[in-house]
């Protein structure tokens, strides 16, 4: 292998307080930054969910002749007030494309009147049946009152949802009229020679289904790592697992802080990136481990301490010539990859410095400091043993004499 560094000698493991505060600093900045957007009135939410975890429209747009690139889109959608939308080009129908819009602040407003008018209507409802109940105890009159709050809420439900689909698609009509007049309802988009789109579908994607999403997102991230940490206590040693798990975690929780300070956008490709990030760092940490242990069997009478920076010394050409290049090609993806990857190319540039500070800065001091305390505990069990073999042995010893009485 290429050696870029020769001869290192630089104690990491002296500096180890020093680069757990560091982190320890970053993360309390993003836990301050979710809580204290949480708790302020009329801020913004913790994180800035996308479409497919908020809810919101989805819009199918058919152009007529050469279709407006994905850019030109969404500069017209952001002179309407659409920040946030998702546009995606249709792979079979190089005519249409797909425009989601986030949830409308505005229309919000609407669904909350809704929701209070439903809860006046519940209370009402359940007055009177309480009040039925006590005069007649008919158990008839509880289930029919039941079934009308289920269906007022059912109605309730359906009535905001179609005024965010009417709302959204409001607002991409209005962006897509700057590219010209769309086909009129009844006239198809050729048989209409003075349109330059038509819209052809409109749907609504519930905060149900992106809840569903981002639950199936934290098991599958922590189904990995029990995965991680389990073949890892096998082919070495759990101290070391518990290093390398911590140390993810730390990965994924410090570039969650970042999307909370700076306010980027989560969507499904970021949770893709956070779990590209768990591999990538483990793989790090699994390469310094396994020199530790080569320098352990060659090394008997060194200190542990003086191995694991020897072993980090020795693997940092490694390190930061893969870091390296997939730092080089994830920072192409910032510069050049579009507002489309754009969430996921900045999970992936924070999370690959922090994946290779964190291998060296947080996890192989853990899995020492664990191995140290472990030795420790057991040198302590066998002292006390011993000693207390020793004091039994002098109790045998002493034989009784009878004192001599003048």
């Amino acid at each position: 292998m290429f050696d870029l560094f020769s001869n290192i000698k630089v104690d990491w493991m002296g500096k180890r307080r020093i680069f757990i505060a560091f982190s320890i600093v970053i993360l309390l900045a993003g836990l301050i930054s979710a809580i204290g957007r949480q708790l302020t009135p009329g801020g913004t939410d913790a994180f800035n969910l996308g479409v497919d975890f908020q809810g919101g429209t989805v819009v199918t747009a058919k152009f007529k002749g050469e279709k407006p690139t994905e850019d030109a889109i969404r500069s017209a959608l952001q002179n309407v007030g659409v920040n946030d939308a998702v546009i995606q080009a249709s792979t079979d129908k190089t005519d249409e494309v797909l425009i989601k819009v986030p949830l409308l602040e505005g229309v919000a407003g609407n669904q909350t009147t809704i929701q209070s008018q439903e809860t006046e209507t519940n209370t009402a409802a359940n007055t009177a049946t309480s009040a039925n109940i006590s005069a007649n105890a008919n158990s008839n009159v509880n289930a029919d009152n039941q079934n009308q709050t289920a269906n007022a809420e059912n109605t309730a439900q359906t009535e905001a949802e179609k005024s965010q689909v009417n709302a959204g698609r409001a607002m991409v009509k209005k962006a897509l009229d700057t590219f010209g007049k769309e086909a009129e309802a009844t006239k198809s988009l050729p048989e209409d020679e003075a349109a330059a789109y038509k819209i052809v579908g409109t749907d609504s994607v519930g905060p149900v289904a992106g809840a569903q999403l981002r639950n199936q997102a934290v098991i599958a991230t922590l189904l990995g790592m029990v995965g991680i940490l389990l073949f890892i206590a096998f082919r070495y040693d759990w101290t070391y697992a518990a290093g390398a798990v911590i140390a993810v975690f730390h990965d994924v929780l410090i570039t969650l802080a970042f999307f909370s300070v700076f306010q980027w956008e989560i969507s499904l490709t970021v949770l893709a990136a956070l779990l590209t990030l768990v591999g990538f760092s483990v793989n790090d940490s699994i390469v310094i481990f396994d020199r530790i242990r080569e320098n352990l069997t060659l090394h008997r009478n060194e200190s542990l301490y003086k191995l694991t920076n020897d072993s980090i010394n020795q693997t940092m050409s490694r390190t930061i010539i893969t870091g390296g290049l997939v730092f080089l090609s994830v920072l192409a993806l910032v510069l050049f990859g579009g507002e489309v990857l754009r969430g996921f190319s900045l999970a992936l540039f924070v999370g690959v410095i922090t994946g290779t500070y964190s291998t060296v800065a947080i996890a192989s001091p853990i899995a020492i400091w664990w191995q140290d305390k472990l030795g420790a505990a057991k040198m302590k069990q066998a002292e006390v043993q011993k000693t207390e073999r020793l004091a039994s042995a002098s109790r045998r010893s002493v034989t009784r004499r009878p004192i001599a009485r003048s």
